[in-house]
């Protein structure tokens, strides 16, 4: 069995995972790329517990569309360490985001299969959802998530640098490693960050490199990020690794100690960064722990 190679601080937050119940009481409501697994809670907090994660961000799964009831009802169990992003409708009810918001909620998905090949279209069809969200979230603590392939990033950044409320790009915006740190999407990226509302997850890594198991051309993304902007990055296991299923959660874990030697570094996107972010209660000063 893999061990974690260090132990995280208190309060540690897993920004990006998902839950998925019994297809009788939960079924799909879109058809993914994949084949919805069951990983209850119960199934993410034995993970959890083994790393040492403390708080957690659920991801609604594209699976289930706009029914946040699985997510939801997982949320209640752990309300007090809990915060969620949701997949709604632009025009949904204000009483919806009211409840949403009293239930732990913070944010919305924007949300675009990450292998989807290049479509002028679908950005256009992005764009007045984007823009008629941002209008609605802002000053409610709430923010945008954006998953999509590199190509939807990159059209998607202009828009991106003038929205009024932070926004998430997951899965370090999907550039491949293989095309290097120098390739002008990344780059792009990397400027973003220096932008305000900015925020990066280093997530997915599987989904951008193909060099598994252990991801050797991904350090100098994320090192290059950390150097640019290291109050902008949040981590999360994107847990249950859908469609890559067969690597270990913790060999991906471990993956941060190699991104990041520097314990300060890791301590920020483990705990400050997420806590800022998402409304958690400020960590109290404590020594770092190895």
């Amino acid at each position: 069995m893999i061990n974690p190679d260090f132990t995280p601080p208190p309060l540690s937050c897993d920004t990006h995972f998902h839950v998925f119940g019994p297809k009788d009481q939960y079924p799909a409501q879109s058809r993914a790329r994949y084949e919805s697994p069951i990983a209850t809670l119960a199934d993410y907090r034995v993970l959890a517990d083994r790393l040492g994660i403390e708080r957690m961000v659920f991801v609604q799964p594209s699976a289930y569309g706009t029914d946040n009831s699985c997510m939801l009802d997982a949320m209640e169990a752990v309300a007090d360490r809990a915060r969620g992003i949701v997949d709604i409708n632009e025009d949904c009810p204000d009483s919806l985001l009211d409840d949403l918001h009293s239930r732990g909620v913070r944010g919305v998905r924007i949300n675009t299969s990450p292998i989807a090949p290049y479509d002028p279209g679908r950005i256009a069809e992005l764009l007045p959802r984007v823009d008629k969200l941002a209008q609605r979230l802002t000053g409610t603590g709430w923010c945008l998530e954006f998953l999509g392939p590199a190509w939807l990033t990159e059209a998607l950044m202009p828009a991106m640098r003038k929205l009024p409320v932070p926004y998430i790009v997951d899965h370090m915006g999907m550039f491949l490693a293989r095309d290097g740190v120098d390739q002008k999407g990344f780059q792009d990226l990397l400027r973003l960050t220096e932008s305000g509302n900015c925020w990066i997850k280093l997530t997915g890594v599987y989904r951008m490199s193909q060099q598994e198991p252990d991801f050797d051309d991904s350090v100098l993304f994320a090192r290059a990020l950390a150097d640019r902007s290291p109050g902008r990055l949040i981590w999360g296991t994107d847990f249950p690794h859908l469609s890559f299923d067969h690597l270990d959660s913790v060999s991906l874990f471990n993956l941060l100690a190699k991104w990041f030697p520097d314990e300060d570094v890791r301590n920020r996107i483990l705990v400050t960064n997420p806590s800022e972010l998402f409304g958690f209660e400020p960590a109290e000063p404590k020594d770092s722990r190895t």
